[in-house]
């Protein structure tokens, strides 16, 4: 019998459908084999004190001087030039020693929470729930530049193409909900890295994130491409049916073909997520209390607010590891200022009631027990002034990072900077230990956490990294 349609028109017509483009690569079973599901959720190495993850991406580097590393030195040497190892001078001429100005931090700080714990006013909401945070003030990392920098956050590799974290989590665990991916990146940009920061480098294809919106866009982008069908249900369903059949033949003529399985795979998951991604995707079906927990509704807040709901709406429907990005596709990433640091404040009042009300919504439902929300940039800045400036440099010698739930101590701070905040010095907390730590609190084993590609087993952290145990309850 003649098919109506040719495979081509079948595939274009069906892709409309249920946005199997935008999502190739995912899946939560193996069309092959309806038994077989290489996305089911699986054990980890040890018992886990987390099940998810939920990364807040302040892209372009939050100063850690105004904000969370109190730094009294600074106010009393504001305005001197002294000398100190600026990373950009070293990469580019090898000499240490260059004369900087000093400049004190532009926000006051205080003692904050129960704990009495130091921060400045940069984010006043955060600070109502500051008792709830894990501080980890001695990080260190790779790259100077965002794009180094920001691929090493995410894939552990300045300049290699490798896996990003979320697929590493998704390999290693599975997900918890076949009828969505298992690793979303919400809002993220196309620079730095672009969509590597969200890939799956050499893992297999159904490992990638799927991206949702993009950085400095409205989160009333931030969907999934054609996922509401343009067809009537019966025709669609008719195409899906036929669909299936030619993706099983395809497979029966080309067994273990990874990347036909993928794509195969992906249409599964995209004609399931027709019927769960819409509604798990709506924050408008949330209370009006909730909503205005995150600051939606007002002109400052509103898009990181539902950026930050969906983040909650989505790990509490089973998907493994989120991330949201608050940045932009321009040049000079958001919380980048080399000069007029005060726009510092712009970005604070956009992302801190949104981060304060999903902090208090996931501890109200019981979600912050055994959920990560990750926190931090791709480095830190400058406690002094950038070519005598009014802003700061980068600064990936020394920074801060705070981590909530899922296992990590509360109300707790680890390591620290010299006492301008310019290098970590206690303590030290590499990146890949960073990576480490938040496996092991998903119960993975960074070391055995390894995929064999070109000879070699590969791992996020390479062959460094250490558990920080003295972060973990």
């Amino acid at each position: 019998m003649k098919l109506p349609l040719s495979r081509r028109e079948c595939l274009s017509q069906a892709a409309c459908g249920f946005g199997a483009l935008a999502l190739t690569g995912l899946a939560a079973q193996n069309a092959r084999a309806a038994a077989v599901n290489p996305l089911a959720a699986k054990p980890g190495h040890h018992p886990a004190k987390a099940k998810r993850v939920i990364f807040l991406f302040m892209q372009g580097g939050v100063s850690h001087v105004d904000s969370y590393d109190y730094k009294p030195r600074l106010d009393k040497d504001d305005g001197k030039q002294l000398q100190f190892d600026d990373a950009r001078v070293i990469a580019n001429t090898g000499m240490r020693g260059s004369s900087q100005r000093v400049m004190k931090p532009l926000w006051k700080f205080a003692q904050r929470g129960e704990t009495g714990k130091w921060a400045s006013d940069l984010f006043p909401e955060v600070n109502t729930v500051v008792d709830e945070l894990c501080f980890v003030h001695s990080m260190h990392t790779e790259g100077v530049a965002h794009g180094p920098a920001t691929l090493f956050l995410h894939c552990g590799s300045t300049n290699f193409v490798r896996p990003s974290m979320g697929s590493w989590a998704l390999y290693g665990l599975g997900s918890e909900n076949a009828n969505l991916p298992g690793f979303i990146s919400i809002a993220p940009s196309a620079g730095n890295g672009g969509a590597r920061n969200y890939g799956n480098a050499f893992l297999p294809a159904i490992y990638q994130g799927t991206p949702v919106g993009r950085a400095g866009g409205p989160a009333s982008d931030a969907t999934i491409r054609n996922l509401i069908p343009g067809l009537p249900p019966n025709v669609t369903q008719e195409h899906f049916d036929l669909l299936r059949e030619l993706n099983a033949e395809q497979l029966r003529q080309k067994p273990g073909d990874a990347e036909l399985e993928a794509v195969a795979a992906s249409y599964e998951l995209a004609w399931r997520m027709q019927k769960n991604a819409p509604d798990v995707m709506d924050v408008s079906k949330e209370s009006t209390a909730t909503q205005k927990l995150y600051g939606i509704g007002e002109k400052a807040t509103d898009n990181f607010g539902k950026q930050c709901l969906m983040a909650r709406r989505l790990s509490e429907a089973g998907v493994r590891f989120v991330q949201v990005t608050y940045g932009d596709n321009s040049a000079n990433p958001a919380w980048d200022q080399h000069s007029n640091l005060p726009k510092h404040g712009d970005h604070a009042r956009a992302v801190d009631r949104p981060i304060a009300g999903l902090i208090a919504d996931l501890k109200q439902r019981g979600l912050l027990e055994d959920t990560i929300v990750w926190w931090g940039g791709e480095f830190g800045r400058t406690p002094y002034a950038e070519k005598n400036g009014t802003g700061r440099d980068h600064n990936p010698g020394g920074f801060t990072v705070w981590l909530a739930g899922g296992g990590f101590k509360r109300a707790f701070s680890f390591g620290a900077t010299d006492e301008f905040g310019a290098a970590a010095t206690e303590n030290k907390v590499h990146m890949h230990d960073l990576h480490a730590t938040i496996l092991h609190q998903l119960g993975l084993n960074h070391e055995k956490l390894t995929f064999k590609y070109a000879g070699r087993d590969f791992r996020l952290t390479d062959v460094h990294g250490r558990v920080v145990k003295e972060l973990v309850s």
